[in-house]
């Protein structure tokens, strides 16, 4: 079955836009090591790239869920599991970018992983992925059960971690990203904690979740630049607050947040006008 079909075998739009919407950073970096844009080190770019987008991709399947509660969208379930298949053929091509950059000499690559501890924990969040997309079929949900499958793929929040972990690790200066991805990261654990909790998904708990996101965005960044570097983690905090630096992540994160709100709230007002429409069709 093609991507963009669903069961029935139709052209689903909303699986075609999302199965566009994965492909089109590969064919952006295959665009731009066709027309030399790349930069001077090419295939280092494309790792980097590959890399990032991966993590972006891990992340945003991590967000179907929530917005199924948070938008009243169910049908998105059905975009989860490509999003989540592209986010390890992005992770593969990482792997497989850095071969190349190592002249294929297999050897190194391994030995490489194996005595280099950012690289030996994004190997192990590679091969995380690809369990989750070899059990990700409907034959293997049959198989394991889905009380099993759905344990195993739990996994796939630790796997996120462990590649924003990576992420950091081998960013060398600028952590403006892989902070970003923290704390959307940050808001998703939150968001599956608020649920386990038994809070339900309103505008009011979602504005204090992306407020909490937020603030957490700024400390674990602050903590990271004064761990690391040796920068006053008041520094980092003051720069929140000057936009003159630029969006820092946390305002970011916070902004999200709040558009998640702002969509809760539109629809929470819909199901309300509904219900008081049909309370008064069935009282005439």
């Amino acid at each position: 079955m093609l991507p963009w079909n669903d069961r029935a075998g139709n052209l689903s739009v909303l699986k075609l836009t999302v199965f566009l919407g994965v492909v089109a950073p590969g064919l952006w970096i295959l665009a731009q090591a066709a027309t030399g844009t790349l930069g001077s080190k090419p295939v280092t770019s494309a790792i980097h790239q590959s890399g990032d987008w991966s993590v972006r991709l891990l992340l945003l399947s991590l967000l179907v869920t929530p917005l199924r509660f948070v938008a009243d969208w169910p049908k998105l379930i059905l975009v989860r599991r490509m999003i989540g298949v592209a986010a390890a053929v992005y992770a593969v091509a990482h792997l497989v970018l850095y071969a190349m950059e190592q002249a294929w000499d297999l050897n190194k690559v391994v030995s490489e992983i194996l005595l280099r501890f950012y690289l030996t924990i994004g190997f192990a969040a590679l091969l995380g992925l690809v369990a989750l997309t070899v059990t990700s079929t409907d034959a293997m949900i049959r198989r394991l059960g889905s009380t099993t499958w759905n344990r195993l793929h739990l996994l796939a929040y630790p796997i996120a971690f462990v590649a924003i972990w990576h992420f950091f690790l081998q960013t060398k200066i600028d952590v403006s990203q892989p902070v970003l991805m923290l704390g959307f990261f940050v808001w998703l654990m939150g968001f599956r904690l608020m649920r386990r909790a038994g809070f339900a998904v309103r505008p009011l708990q979602l504005l204090a979740l992306a407020i909490i996101s937020g603030i957490a965005t700024a400390l674990l960044e602050a903590l990271w630049y004064a761990t690391m570097t040796g920068v006053m983690a008041s520094r980092i905090l003051a720069a929140n607050l000057d936009i003159g630096f630029g969006i820092r992540p946390a305002l970011w994160v916070t902004m999200a947040g709040l558009v998640l709100v702002a969509v809760n709230a539109i629809r929470v007002r819909k199901g309300a006008a509904t219900r008081a429409r049909r309370a008064a069709v069935a009282a005439e």
